[in-house]
């Protein structure tokens, strides 16, 4: 569905003239990020019992109090619906806000109100990528629903509208070109379904391969004139730190360079940690942070610290509220406790899965 600006890959590769946008270099860390919450994300409640519950926000800003760093919190309007059409079909968008009541898929109810509250959480990271724009800065959205398994006509995957979709069209709109780096476990099915044909938009995903929604091979490089900005890291069950910081380095970080992005969107979920009971990924809290942290650091070398980070999974509550406060602490220069810290996977389990993404991917970008 996506249509966005198509930049010629030459260009983006090339050590000669720069790109026209390009972004300048920086200094050699990031100012302090503002944050963006809303406490009406605690009104979303799919159905009793739901693992994507209220408490997740409220063990994040738990953790945060704890820590002071609840502070530069800043609230958004809900996303317009000509935003929310940059990426999603017309009849998906009145179906949704005209359902009342019903399902999405088995896991992803609606009620009324919902529709509202998902463009609240929309409307925050499109808050928060606007602010990273203008202020060189970057923002954490802490949202929720989060949004990475809705597509152009469909939801699901506990998601209704796909915040980092909508937030990323917006700045294409603008002439930008921009890196979205999905963290979450699972594929980001839908991000995927509306930038695959679009080379104003690089998706880089690292996720557990084989589990919901199913998607993800290392062989999906986009297609048409997308072909090489669909970049997927399709891990297997046990890889954790070692192997999540090997494909930052053989992977994300040199394809985005050679990408040069004007604006970096990060899907954070932290569901590939080994205490999340959906998925079987094993990154501690620290190698979280640390991951982070990394592609924190390409963002201010690339462009002008204009990183914009949303929420996405994350269902064990201390390990969601922890990694989301040592990330805001890194931003802001302050140490936090991590106190689930156990590295499980030390010798790059992933190697394999890195290796395949290596070889799709080496028509299009300078890989080794």
């Amino acid at each position: 569905m996506f249509r966005g600006v198509i930049f010629n890959r030459d260009k983006l590769v090339s050590d000669g003239l720069e790109p026209a946008r390009r972004c300048l270099e920086v200094g050699s860390g990031p100012p302090s990020a503002v944050l963006v919450y809303d406490p009406r994300f605690l009104d979303h409640i799919a159905s009793p019992f739901h693992v994507e519950r209220p408490d997740r926000l409220r063990s994040i800003v738990s953790h945060l109090e704890r820590a002071d760093l609840f502070t530069d919190v800043e609230r958004a309007p809900p996303a317009t619906p000509a935003e929310l059409a940059r990426v999603h079909n017309a009849t998906y968008l009145e179906y949704f806000r005209n359902l009342g009541e019903g399902r999405l898929d088995p896991e992803t109810a609606v009620h009324p109100g919902t529709f509202d509250l998902a463009a609240l959480a929309a409307g925050a990271v499109l808050h928060g990528t606007r602010a990273a724009v203008r202020d060189g800065r970057p923002s954490v959205a802490l949202v929720r629903p989060p949004g990475h398994h809705a597509g152009p006509d469909y939801g699901g995957g506990f998601c209704y509208l796909n915040n980092v979709a909508i937030a990323a069209a917006d700045q294409v709109a603008e002439g930008r070109r921009v890196a979205i780096l999905d963290y979450d476990a699972h594929h980001g099915n839908g991000t995927r379904d509306m930038f695959a044909g679009s080379a104003s938009v690089l998706y880089l995903s690292t996720h557990e391969y084989g589990i919901y929604p199913g998607t993800g091979p290392a062989e999906d490089v986009g297609e048409g004139e997308g072909r090489g900005f669909t970049v997927n890291v399709p891990f297997a069950a046990g890889c954790g730190d070692a192997s999540y910081l090997a494909a930052h380095d053989r992977v994300v970080e040199p394809i985005v360079e050679q990408f040069r992005p004007d604006v970096v969107l990060m899907s954070l979920g932290i569901d590939a940690h080994y205490r999340d009971p959906l998925t079987s990924l094993v990154l501690s809290s620290p190698g979280y942070v640390e991951l982070v942290a990394r592609s924190a650091a390409l963002a201010t070398r690339l462009c002008g610290n204009r990183l914009a980070v949303a929420l996405e999974g994350g269902y064990h509550l201390d390990a969601l509220g922890e990694v989301i406060a040592g990330v805001v602490g890194h931003f802001r220069g302050r140490s936090t406790r991590l106190a689930l810290s156990e590295v499980l996977d030390d010798t790059g389990r992933g190697k394999s899965a890195i290796e395949a993404t290596i070889r799709a991917h080496r028509p299009f970008w300078n890989l080794r």
